[in-house]
């Protein structure tokens, strides 16, 4: 049947079968499609809710693995040729929460949220010193400063099934426990043999030893029983320092893929440790800080320096999960100094297009912009960063502040905080808005919209959103979201929520905790099943250290680990890295020679 129009002219085309709807289990793919008739070629392009989907452009298209995070989340197609376009019916995702919950990297989820909303077991009404309190304590061989993550139903060979809580030191082990008992399945040393860790690099950042930082990441999908990608830092017997990246074997500890390889990478550029043509990543001048990031079958690292020793550079260096080759490099300050990624341990954030954004620390920032408005020199010193990891890395947009030179000079580095991406928003017109969130040692809460995060302007100007001086005492951690609200735990200071409404964040914070957290104040993570029985909690530095709980709407405290008598839920001194990890009914608690295990009580 020829589809015309008076004159030849094509019509456009009809949908013969719509999008149907699909509900899956969370971290399970599925696949929407459409049927389109027409006489004359045509096009597809799908979307979420009214953006559409980069590379989405077949009759059908598969999301990625998906998180209750997506639940609700509407998919169309618009389908044209040259007579015009039709757009699909919206087909709604179900996401369910699966049967038991994995947390397989840093602060739950690539956006670095921090949330679960799959806590069935813990609530409001029984979490108190009554009934929930420390059930156990896994010991290990150093300080733990990354996040425990967490893998269930992990079958490990001749010894059955096992929920696994991973655990890395700063003496360079990794473990798996059995996150029920407390069992250890096994411990492997990313040593090599005449290898120690590494001394601290005349440094206090950490003391007393380096050797895993930052918070691993896991794919269970890798390797034939799944893979912890990890990064650990050793000093050989002739005083060589090496960075080296391990893939183990989630069920047995053994490497995998011919690693581990050792950290190496050149930039062109004519700046701190350069070559004359390259700068020249030493590995003793850096440590892995930052959570690892998983994306699109890419690890990626970032680099801090150490106590700000130069020379140094700002790094981002990415290698295949499946080979450990590396896949792409890029300095943001290749003709400068300094520009190094620590954000107090967070890790890289994500957004589901594939970028990468992060808070830069201070470091050389050219204001000599080119016609698109970037450095000149590619130097991007103390900026809130977006890179591109299609067709490789590559900065695709920033935001620089205006006083920038200032904070330089002040060492007062936005880089201190922890980046989160929010998902979709709606301002009061309903445009749909993409915003991320960052803020370090000057006060400030900077809201950026990631689809055009404002560069270097007199004021501030093309910024989204800024809320001077709410964080009073700076930020050396990490916020958390959940239901419409971002939480900050600034130095000195409660942790404070911030409502977001039409797509802004409260001007002030519309509930604080009663508990003021000392240096480095707090990095939230949020505990809930969906929308209900929102749980906060957060750690202080103290000595003992306290676990605290407090009602997601209210801030009002639930529960604290001094509560009880005897010292019965204490679990030793503070450290400044502790992110608590909350799973299937459990708390998890990263301390100088363990992790500390909470639940509800027998």
């Amino acid at each position: 049947m020829l589809l015309l129009m008076g004159c030849g002219t094509p019509i456009p085309p009809t949908i013969a079968n719509q999008p149907a709807n699909q509900t899956v289990t969370g971290g399970q793919t599925a696949i929407f499609s459409v049927t389109a008739v027409s006489a004359v070629p045509f096009s597809y392009q799908w979307q979420k809710g009214t953006t559409p989907i980069m590379g989405a452009t077949f009759a059908s298209y598969t999301i990625p693995p998906a998180s209750t995070f997506d639940n609700g989340s509407k998919y169309s197609v618009v389908v044209s040729n040259s007579g015009g376009n039709v757009t699909s019916n919206a087909a709604t995702l179900t996401v369910n929460a699966a049967a038991s919950t994995d947390v397989l990297t840093y602060h739950n989820d690539v956006a670095r949220t921090g949330q679960n909303l799959t806590e069935t077991t813990l609530t409001p009404s029984n979490v108190t010193s009554a009934r929930f309190g420390k059930l156990g304590f896994d010991p290990v061989d150093g300080l733990v400063d990354a996040e425990p993550l967490y893998a269930s139903n992990i079958a490990v060979p001749s010894n059955g099934l096992h929920n696994l809580l991973m655990v890395t030191t700063e003496h360079d082990s990794v473990y798996a426990f059995d996150a029920d008992s407390g069992a250890t399945i096994w411990q492997t040393s990313m040593l090599e043999t005449g290898e120690t860790t590494s001394d601290p690099r005349g440094c206090v950042s950490v003391i007393p030893e380096i050797g895993v930082t930052s918070t691993p990441v896991i794919d269970r999908s890798s390797g034939p029983n799944g893979a912890i990608y990890v990064v650990g830092m050793s000093k050989d017997g002739s005083g060589n320092y090496h960075q080296r990246l391990h893939a183990l074997d989630l069920a047995l500890g053994t490497e995998l893929f011919g690693g581990p390889v050792d950290i190496q990478a050149t930039y062109p550029g004519t700046g701190d440790n350069t070559n004359g043509a390259s700068v020249v990543f030493d590995p003793g001048q850096y440590m892995e800080r930052p959570g690892l990031l998983l994306l699109n079958g890419v690890v990626y690292t970032a680099w801090a320096s150490h106590c700000d020793e130069r020379p140094y550079t700002g790094w981002i260096v990415g290698y295949s999960e499946s080979t450990l080759a590396q896949t792409g490099v890029l300095n943001v300050t290749p003709n400068g100094s300094e520009g190094a990624i620590w954000m107090s341990g967070a890790g890289l954030a994500a957004d589901n297009s594939g970028n990468i954004y992060f808070l830069d620390g201070n470091g050389d920032f050219d204001t000599t912009l080119d016609a698109n408005g970037f450095p000149g020199d590619g130097d991007y010193g103390n900026a809130f960063m977006k890179l591109s990891t299609s067709g490789g890395l590559a900065v695709a947009d920033y935001f620089e502040m205006d006083n920038e030179a200032q904070q330089n000079a002040e060492d007062s580095d936005l880089g201190s905080g922890g980046t989160i991406v929010l998902p979709d928003l709606s301002d009061s017109s309903g445009h749909t808005l993409h915003l991320a969130v960052g803020a370090g040692k000057d006060s400030n809460l900077y809201v950026v919209n990631r689809d055009s995060m404002g560069k270097f302007s007199s004021n501030n100007s093309n910024l989204y959103q800024e809320l001077g001086r709410v964080l009073a005492g700076g930020v050396w951690a990490m916020p958390a979201y959940f239901n419409n609200t971002v939480y900050y735990g600034s130095v000195g200071c409660p942790i404070q929520a911030f409502t977001i409404a039409n797509a802004k964040l409260s001007a002030a914070a519309s509930a604080q905790t009663a508990t003021v957290f000392g240096y480095p104040g707090a990095t939230p993570s949020v505990s809930a099943n969906g929308t209900s029985n929102g749980i906060v909690w957060a750690t202080e530095n103290t000595s003992p250290a306290v676990l605290h709980a407090y009602n997601a709407t209210t801030l009002n405290e639930l529960y604290n680990s001094n509560q009880a008598s005897g010292g019965r839920d204490q679990f030793g001194a503070g450290n400044k890295f502790i992110t608590p990890m909350i799973v299937n009914g459990k708390v998890f608690v990263g301390t100088t020679n363990g992790v500390a295990v909470f639940g509800l009580l027998p």
